[in-house]
């Protein structure tokens, strides 16, 4: 059996090296059941092997065409000692040495001739938690689909009985319906003009922003700012991870009339300066996010990829955070705005385009020479809010460790899970050997901005950035005049 996929699924595979692989990960934390036994990771791994039949996209291998992924085609048989590891370390509750493992887990590349998935099982020789680490090609599905096949790999009461892994569950995707061949003909004909015609307005907007003469449009990319997480994407990564209290992110996004995004882009961006200030760097204008957007219909169920990302500007030159969240407020919309008036397509091949001259910059080793189109990769998945089970082991945690955009940088995933905001972080370790003061630098920026509504004299210490005087004009208004009239008499 074969199964299409659409371009954008296949420039995942396209744009895929042994330096910058193209999978995403998931990082699970779990509590061992109160009658579990030494054997119980083993017996769990054997179970999980026993599961050597499973359901579509998971049992498919690429089918190329001169090197060109053309299709999805189900193999016969699965080598389960590949797809299902089992590791051990002294203590899983040592955040530094199982982010340590992970990384090393999250360097190499899916083996090409086979399903592109992994599942990790991390066991732990004192304490009762575990680690999970799962990996995913991102040829199968973006944040949504992944998400969907998350929730549905767990259960919301603990069962040991009739347990199933995700990739053996009957996958619930939608068919779509068939069309008289005419109507789909001239639907595909005036949606394709529809979307070109879109893509052209935005690539003319963002020239007339690049001629000055009107700076109210989406960021213009490849105006990045390089900084040590930028540059020729390598081998070898670095992972961290940390928490914030959603339910916090709420209250908060509803005090400051802000989404709870637009609070931990604040919230990053604080923390990325600060980061990168300890590196010896200055700022002289804003960074700029990649944000991932969601191009689906509501309820649409189908599979693969159907999203854009586009970089927004985020904050500079304030040192209220209040203030620097109000500017990411502004340009966090002005980018959302123009997505509403744009076909999903034409925002589709806008990020395949852009994306493609970082590729081409990265396949002939330039990144270094070009300024990034961003510096950080933030996107927001929200998961279940209730209590999740592995078979009958407890779910504790789930942070998301994704891929990193040709020309570098940090990628920050947060997925929500109950009353928590799981965060996962991951770069190149060509310059950078830790990021864990990155992800306490996150925590300090979200208790900052909000003790700041109840106290205006809060302010973020230095963070590397520099503002231009603004020239002084020669001439005084009226009220200045009176009032140096009023001074002098």
């Amino acid at each position: 059996m074969k199964r299409k996929i659409s371009f954008l699924d296949r420039a995942f595979w396209i744009t895929e090296s042994v330096d910058n692989p193209k999978h995403v990960a998931c990082m699970q934390i779990l509590m061992l059941p109160d009658d579990a036994d030494d054997n119980y990771i083993d017996e769990l791994v054997a179970e999980l092997r026993r599961f050597d039949k499973p359901t579509s996209p998971f049992n498919t291998v690429v089918q190329t065409v001169l090197g060109f992924p053309w299709s999805l085609e189900t193999v016969d048989s699965m080598d389960m000692n590949y797809h299902v590891k089992l590791h051990e370390i002294e203590d899983v509750s040592d955040k530094a040495a199982l982010h340590k493992l992970v990384a090393k887990l999250h360097e190499p590349r899916l083996e090409r001739d086979k399903p592109l998935w992994q599942y990790h099982v991390i066991k732990s020789r004192q304490g009762r938690l575990f680690a999970i680490y799962v990996k995913i090609h991102h040829m199968y599905g973006d944040g949504a689909t992944l998400i969907r096949w998350f929730q549905a790999g767990y259960i919301e009461e603990a069962k040991k009985e009739g347990f199933v892994p995700v990739w053996a569950l009957p996958q619930p995707f939608r068919k779509k319906r068939k069309k008289v061949w005419y109507k789909g003909l001239w639907e595909n004909l005036v949606g394709f003009v529809l979307t070109v015609t879109d893509l052209v307005w935005i690539l003319f907007r963002l020239l007339v922003k690049l001629l000055l003469i009107n700076p109210h449009y989406m960021p213009i990319p490849f105006t990045g700012t390089k900084t040590v997480l930028t540059g020729q994407v390598k081998r070898g990564r670095v992972v961290s991870t940390t928490d914030l209290d959603f339910n916090r992110v709420h209250a908060l996004s509803k005090r400051l009339r802000a989404s709870a995004n637009e609070i931990l882009l604040c919230c990053i961006d604080i923390g990325v300066h600060r980061f990168l200030k300890g590196y010896g760097h200055s700022f002289g204008k804003a960074l700029y996010t990649n944000m991932p957007i969601n191009l689906r219909k509501p309820g649409e169920q189908v599979a693969g990829n159907k999203i854009a990302i586009v970089p927004v500007k985020l904050a500079h030159g304030e040192t209220d955070p209040y203030l620097r969240l109000r500017q990411i407020i502004e340009n966090h919309r002005i980018v959302k705005k123009a997505a509403r008036k744009s076909q999903p397509g034409a925002f589709s091949y806008y990020t395949i385009l852009i994306q493609s001259v970082a590729l081409i910059f990265e396949m002939l080793r330039l990144s270094d020479w070009f300024k990034p189109i961003a510096n950080i990769l933030i996107s927001n998945v929200p998961g279940p809010k209730e209590m999740r089970y592995l078979r009958d082991a407890k779910l504790l945690a789930a942070y998301p460790i994704s891929t990193i955009t040709p020309g570098g940088g940090v990628n920050v995933t947060l997925l929500t899970y109950g009353d928590a905001a799981n965060i996962g972080i991951v770069c190149s370790d060509r310059n950078i050997d830790s990021l864990d003061n990155m992800a306490h630098y996150f925590q300090e920026a979200f208790e900052l901005l909000e003790r700041c509504v109840d106290d205006p004299s809060l302010t973020i210490e230095d963070i590397g950035e520099y503002v231009d005087e603004a020239p002084k004009s020669i001439i005084l208004d009226e009220h200045h005049q009176e009032h140096e009239s009023v001074i002098h008499e």
